[in-house]
């Protein structure tokens, strides 16, 4: 039996100075992902119903839910959608923003850890965010999200 796909939509905040092009995005907290920097980042995104819920809604809604503030109010640049390798779909938005946008606070999850261990910790969806030009952003995405950073990239040239 072939399982449904899962829909995530994001939000990518970018900024364009002197120095080109910067992008705002997060680090993904919990066990698996805390002590991981290149490629423990992503746009903040979640997952949302197709046809109960815009995938540019979603990606709003998650935005405020994982970095603690409502999301630039700007117009939304659609990046298109990427599948990841674990069979997720996800769809980004990018919106122009200010720069003094900041991480605030996530929400949470549970997750047994350690694994079979019966115990359950609490932790952050998203632990820090912050800005990085297009390269070091690069570097730090899960790789199945960079394509977005190419398109957001030619979109602005």
């Amino acid at each position: 039996m072939e399982r449904m796909p899962l829909y995530s939509a994001g939000l990518l905040p970018f900024i364009r100075s002197d120095d080109g092009v910067r992008v705002f995005i997060v680090h993904m907290g919990g066990p698996f992902w805390g002590h991981r920097d290149a490629g423990g980042w992503s746009l903040a995104k979640g997952m949302y119903t197709p046809g109960e819920e815009s995938p540019e809604d979603a990606a709003r809604r998650e935005f405020g839910e994982e970095v603690g503030v409502v999301a630039p109010a700007g117009e939304l640049i659609d990046l298109g959608e990427v599948r990841l390798s674990s069979g997720k779909r996800v769809r980004g938005f990018a919106v122009e923003s200010s720069p003094e946008l900041a991480f605030v606070t996530s929400n949470t999850f549970e997750v047994e850890w350690p694994r079979k261990s019966g115990r359950y910790r609490t932790y952050p969806e998203v632990d820090r965010a912050a800005w990085f030009d297009l390269d070091a952003a690069r570097s730090k995405l899960t790789l199945g999200q960079v394509p977005l950073l190419d398109v957001l990239e030619k979109r602005l040239a």
